[in-house]
């Protein structure tokens, strides 16, 4: 199994966190909440106003998401669903844990001492320059305050 951490529409209450629950796809279980160790900059952009994480570690806020145990199916499917390599990169990013209810005991199940954990997460590196320059969310919720209502896939 695998971790991923989602920061965007495949989190809990969005709208593609049914992929998540399709067997179909694979296996996904919650696994817990967690912020990125690092701040990114989390943009809503584009014209479907979907959520981005910028890979420029350093810049934006500490991001808040999900974090998901996934089999390689899942793991597989999400690489298609993200659009990766081409739109999303997969790469590791240390989590700092904030709820966990994932397994104990097997250590690749379980936090480090210091509550962090290294997942996997679709973040981009091919983005229009201007994105920089959008405003940074450290929490991404379709119906927000931003105003930005996302175009669901089905719609497009």
């Amino acid at each position: 199994m695998a971790r991923v951490f989602v920061y965007g529409t495949l989190k809990r209450g969005q709208p593609n966190h049914k992929v998540l629950l399709d067997p179909a796809n694979g296996c996904a279980a919650f696994r817990g909440r967690g912020r990125t160790l690092e701040p990114y900059p989390l943009v809503i952009a584009g014209e479907h106003n979907i959520p981005r994480l910028l890979n420029l570690p350093g810049q934006g806020r500490l991001v808040l998401g999900e974090i998901y145990a996934v089999d390689e199916r899942m793991l597989s499917f999400l690489d298609e669903f993200e659009g990766c390599p081409d739109m999303y990169q997969r790469t590791p990013l240390q989590v700092t844990v904030l709820e966990w209810e994932g397994a104990r005991g097997a250590p690749e199940e379980t936090p480090a001492a210091d509550g962090t954990l290294q997942c996997f997460v679709y973040s981009t590196v091919t983005y229009a320059p201007e994105w920089v320059r959008l405003p940074h969310h450290d929490d991404y919720d379709f119906q927000g305050e931003h105003g930005l209502r996302y175009n669901p896939r089905e719609n497009r």
